[in-house]
């Protein structure tokens, strides 16, 4: 699957699920933008990796919640690396609570980054790859979007609303080429659940038909092929990538 030629923006690419997707991209020939909110230093170590491939690699500080920074982020892609041919919206926050305890900022800051931050990003791409008539869009929501999650009413509310977003945009931009699909992680082993409670960790494995928890990696492949040729014909899609836990 040779992405050869083209360039991706992978938000929230600094660590976990976003390092290996802008590695993955890159190893299959792609030059690669990877956006975080804080951690620079993290972004650039993965552009330096990136750079070690033989492609090329931006690393930007951006608040993918505000719109303005988002169209700087993606007119500064375009400026330095010439175009926009892959958009991979993968930031993402969890600020977790009980409904009834939960306050109304963190309600909004996990909907702002999660998915205003989503159209925000695909908005701001989406001008570019309808004048090219070409152009990949990943989504990157979670099953607690399909399933819902107690403790989590506003991450499985944004990652829903990621769903209905990514089926809208396929509806919307599928006439000029351009494909909008979801990938949907189970349980991954990233820093987001290394302190998941032994006991609840042992519940989860139970329930994944592979025995495992997932690795970034088994998301980036999934993404990989959403953004090449192979899946040229797939638009509005959600792709589960849990190891068998919601069947």
């Amino acid at each position: 699957m040779s992405l050869e030629g083209k360039v991706a923006l992978v938000t929230g690419g600094g660590r976990g699920i976003g390092r290996a997707i802008a590695l993955a991209l890159a190893d299959a020939g792609a030059d690669v933008a990877i956006a975080v909110s804080r951690d620079v230093a993290a972004a650039e170590s993965v552009a330096e990796e990136i750079r070690a491939r033989g492609r090329r690699a931006l690393a930007r500080q951006t608040d993918v919640s505000s719109g303005a920074e988002t169209e700087e982020l993606v007119t500064a892609v375009v400026a330095e690396l010439g175009r926009i041919d892959i958009l991979v919206n993968n930031a993402g926050i969890t600020r977790d609570g009980l409904i009834m305890r939960m306050s109304e900022e963190d309600w909004d800051a996990v909907l702002d980054v999660n998915l205003k931050g989503t159209f925000n990003c695909t908005k701001a791409a989406v001008k570019r790859m309808v004048r090219q008539r070409s152009g990949r869009i990943v989504n990157v929501t979670s099953i607690m979007g399909i399933t819902g999650n107690g403790g989590q009413a506003n991450y499985a509310a944004s990652k829903a609303g990621i769903i209905g977003l990514t089926k809208s945009t396929a509806k919307e931009v599928g006439s000029r080429g351009i494909t909008c699909n979801a990938v949907a992680p189970g349980w991954v082993q990233t820093q987001m659940t290394e302190h998941l409670p032994s006991a609840l960790a042992e519940q989860v494995l139970k329930q994944v038909s592979l025995g495992r928890l997932g690795q970034p990696e088994d998301i980036a492949g999934a993404v990989l092929f959403l953004c090449s040729e192979a899946s040229s014909y797939i638009t509005g899609q959600v792709l589960v990538v849990d190891g068998g836990l919601i069947g």
